[in-house]
């Protein structure tokens, strides 16, 4: 059974607050923390109605009524659910779905994975899709095809709840969308992206901060939040984990394990937030097995840890068990564009996971200095430390700040 610690202290809230470029985000709950036994991993859990519906216009919080004695009520066993994950070919966010999927699975619900394109494409031949055995192999299936024609691929079947995690924008998802709900899909879950948060002054991003309100993740929210009464939005940012295909931490193997400089934009001070896939994936699940706490929710998809950009230099070179030298530069003075020599943003970019926490329970597991190990490891595995590389940006920037190019 849960233990309860429950405080009225509120996020933040300021009644001065209202941005009208902002998308459903939480209301004000109650600080609860929870303690679990081991053997009740598997216990579902139910938030009270003194958690109020979510504020179309609010920024950080809205202040509504609450209550200081919201009680979460946890049940033996989890309801088993039917989930299809609509899964994307390319890209960073694949790998939340594999990790997804296999979550659902070893908590034994029923599983469909429809991932974009075809089975026998060049695509498939890249990690996590190599790996979909480990899917398939726990009970879960696999299909490929145009989401826009999910009920045709899926003609007849009934889902308790979707995951859209391909679409961008509601070109893309909302087929998706409607077909989910003209079939009776009880609960849609939707990837959207930490990049929709406009630069702030007062970081870290939390839910109910200003977004660019033409970004087509943000018309995708406001979509899926009018035809479905249960709906949640998740907002990830960078994150690392085996069967990734996007560089993160690779990027940074690459250069250090040749004994090459990193070279960072700006100071190397700025902050970010890196991620385990696990993390999302655990998130995710927590509002499938919980959705009427997950209910009209935005949810930063992320760990509780900022890192700075020279901090993961270093982190990557420690797990490597090497040094590393930084080099730092203006992107406009060397002439380059930061975006193309620099896997991540040149600014303050990272948000904290605060409803997860106070909503669902949900806690981070992410430990850069130990994952980081473990990446490594892989990296080294998969011959990738003796893979030939060109570094022509880099020689580019190092030519400019008239650093020597290492043979």
């Amino acid at each position: 059974m849960a233990t309860l610690a429950s405080s009225s202290s509120l996020l933040h809230s300021s009644s001065s607050s209202f941005n009208s470029s902002s998308t459903p985000s939480i209301s004000p709950v109650s600080r609860i923390s929870l303690k679990f036994p081991s053997s009740s991993l598997s216990s579902s859990l139910s938030i009270s109605p003194y958690f109020v519906a979510f504020s179309l216009n609010s920024r950080r919080v809205s202040p509504k009524s609450y209550s200081s004695t919201s009680v979460v009520q946890a049940s033996g066993a989890v309801e088993k659910k039917k989930v299809l994950i609509v899964n994307t070919n390319s890209g960073g966010h694949a790998v939340i779905g594999f990790y997804f999927a296999k979550e659902l699975l070893g908590s034994g619900h029923d599983v469909t994975v429809l991932t974009v394109g075809e089975e026998s494409s060049d695509k498939m031949k890249k990690t996590p899709f190599t790996r979909f055995s480990e899917i398939t192999g726990a009970g879960g299936r696999t299909v490929w095809g145009n989401p826009a024609d999910v009920g045709k691929i899926l003609e007849g079947e009934v889902f308790d709840a979707v995951l859209d995690n391909n679409g961008k924008d509601l070109d893309s998802v909302s087929p998706v969308a409607d077909w989910a709900k003209s079939s009776g899909v009880k609960q849609f879950l939707f990837i959207s992206s930490a990049g929709i948060y406009k630069p702030t002054d007062e970081p870290p991003h939390v839910e109910g901060d200003a977004v660019k309100a033409d970004a087509g993740h943000v018309l995708v929210e406001k979509y899926i939040s009018e035809i479905f009464g249960s709906w949640a939005s998740f907002r990830p940012q960078y994150m690392i984990g085996s069967g990734n295909n996007k560089d993160c931490e690779e990027w940074f193997f690459d250069r250090i394990v040749r004994g090459r400089p990193v070279l960072i934009p700006g100071s190397g001070m700025q902050l970010t937030n890196i991620s385990h896939v696990r993390d999302l994936s655990s998130m995710l699940t927590l509002a499938v097995q919980n959705p009427a706490a997950a209910s009209g929710r935005i949810f930063n998809c992320v760990s509780d840890r900022a890192v700075t950009l020279d901090g993961m230099a270093r982190l990557c070179a420690k797990a490597a068990g090497s040094s590393v030298e930084i080099v730092h530069y203006d992107p406009k003075a060397v002439g380059v564009d930061a975006k193309k020599a620099f896997p991540f943003r040149n600014m303050h970019f990272y948000a904290e996971p605060r409803a997860a926490n106070e909503i669902l329970g949900w806690s981070a597991t992410t430990n850069l200095p130990e994952d980081l190990k473990e990446r490594y490891e892989e990296y080294v595995k998969i011959g990738r430390d003796k893979k030939e590389m060109k570094f022509e940006l880099d020689d580019k920037i190092l030519e400019s700040l008239k650093v020597p190019v290492a043979a």
